[in-house]
């Protein structure tokens, strides 16, 4: 019987789609920087400094997306010679943030569905790899705090996720065993090797020319035991398993 489902955050409640509206943050910060660049220039090097920093930072157990993002942005602008000033890294920081909660947009069928798996009595929650500051904001704002019992960031837990301690962490607060919970999510290496990796079964929703994050360069073998492409598929899934 599954008694609950621990759901990733981007790529999954939320659609990866709005993404290139968080790049406006980025062409503002060059212009704070004094820096005369091009927008094919901007992009090169913005992918060029995410692709050595992920790499490195996918590497870790524990980040901040904080930290992520500054260390980012610190090495774009090393290629043009530039140091960051701390009042344009935070205005780079509220900028940034403001953009995911502004623009990341919730799937058309998510409240939906939640409600529909709500109603089979199953515990739901949020498993994410992203700062307090941008998880709680965008739980209030789509009124997901009413269909969810607890959100947790891997800022709270203090563990990313392949890592194993976010999952124990939030099975912990869920009251329920792996065996009994499904984990849904996009990544092949955050969501499904994690969740593999503690007894939790999978379902990957995908979306089509969507990359996931920091997962760049990685050799992933993990598998999940369900494939969907749109959050409603997840009824089908659980009365058939529950019988």
């Amino acid at each position: 019987m599954i008694k609950g489902l621990l759901f990733d955050l981007g790529g999954t409640l939320f659609s990866y789609t709005g993404r290139g509206q968080m790049g406006q943050s980025l062409f503002a910060t060059v212009q704070s920087l004094n820096l005369d660049l091009e927008p094919k220039e901007i992009g090169r090097a913005w992918r060029e400094s995410s692709n050595e920093i992920n790499s490195e930072y996918s590497k870790r157990e524990y980040f901040l997306h904080r930290d992520l993002f500054r260390d980012t942005l610190t090495h774009f602008a090393a290629q043009f010679a530039t140091t960051v000033p701390g009042a344009v890294m935070e205005q780079f920081e509220d900028r940034q943030r403001s953009a995911v909660i502004d623009h990341l947009p919730i799937r058309d069928d998510c409240l939906e569905t939640l409600q529909a798996l709500k109603t089979r009595g199953l515990y739901l929650a949020i498993v994410s790899n992203i700062d307090d500051d941008y998880l709680a904001p965008l739980v209030t704002k789509h009124g997901l705090d009413d269909v969810l019992d607890h959100w947790t960031s891997s800022q709270e837990a203090q563990s990313c996720k392949p890592d194993t301690a976010i999952y124990h962490y939030s099975l912990g607060k869920a009251g329920f065993s792996a065996g009994e919970g499904l984990f849904v999510g996009d990544s092949l290496h955050h969501d499904v090797a994690g969740a593999s990796a503690v007894g939790l079964r999978s379902v990957r929703i995908s979306e089509p020319g969507i990359e996931t994050p920091l997962t760049s360069g990685l050799a992933i073998t993990a598998q999940p035991d369900y494939e969907i492409t749109q959050l409603s598929e997840l009824i089908a899934i659980v009365d058939e398993l529950n019988g």
